[in-house]
């Protein structure tokens, strides 16, 4: 969900980043059309460059702050629960521990092979 989250403002980010560049590009035509000397047209299109230079940085800053948002509520708390940690509680083992022969009660033994197959099974 944090990635599905991330990816949609990454690309709300991107969007806003276009749509800033856009309005450069227009706002560039206007002052050349309203510049008289080729100097004004030349400032006209290095503040276009600086816009464009500012969004695309603030689409990466933007970026780096969803990921950060991302990683800091991605691992789980490695330690107990919410209500503190947890501590196992001596002699409550309910279950055989793996590898024992011992049946629990009202279960009954299977009837197939637990360790597989038996020998010369192998080349039937």
């Amino acid at each position: 969900m944090k990635s599905a989250k991330e990816k949609i403002s990454n690309m709300a980010s991107a969007a806003k980043e276009h749509i800033t560049i856009c309005r450069a590009k227009v706002d560039e035509k206007v002052e050349k059309a309203a510049a008289r000397t080729p100097e004004q047209k030349q400032i006209a299109k290095e503040r276009r460059k600086a816009r464009e230079a500012q969004a695309k940085m603030e689409l990466h800053q933007a970026k780096a702050k969803h990921a950060a948002q991302k990683s800091r509520h991605h691992h789980p708390p490695t330690v107990g629960t919410h209500y503190g940690p947890t501590q196992p509680v001596v002699g409550t083992q309910v279950n055989n521990p793996v590898g024992s022969t011992a049946t629990m009660a009202g279960t009954t033994v299977p009837s197939y092979p637990l360790g597989g197959h038996p020998p010369g099974y192998k080349y039937m």
